[in-house]
């Protein structure tokens, strides 16, 4: 699960060779969510101010997130998103 951001105790990943559509998981403490990029439905549970934090970086770092998705299913390393801050 390589960790593409960190911000606030919130954890961004994505797996290798995932299946579609494109998305990311997230952790933050004992909470994981899987976010589909563009579309932004979520899958899981999370406080909603810790979703609320991911959905807003999310929305800034699209393009980059995809980029991430295309590496990871070509199982090449992953590129580090800046976090929120």
């Amino acid at each position: 699960m390589p960790t593409v951001s960190r911000f606030f105790g919130i954890v961004v990943f994505l797996n290798y060779r995932d299946h579609p559509p494109p998305h990311f998981h997230v952790r933050y403490g004992e909470d994981e969510v899987t976010v589909e990029i563009g579309g932004g439905a979520v899958t899981g549970r999370m406080s909603k101010r810790a979703l609320r934090l991911v959905l807003e970086w999310a929305a800034l770092h699209e393009d980059e997130l995809m980029r991430n998705w295309d590496l990871a299913r070509a199982r090449k390393p992953l590129e580090p998103i800046e976090p929120l801050t």
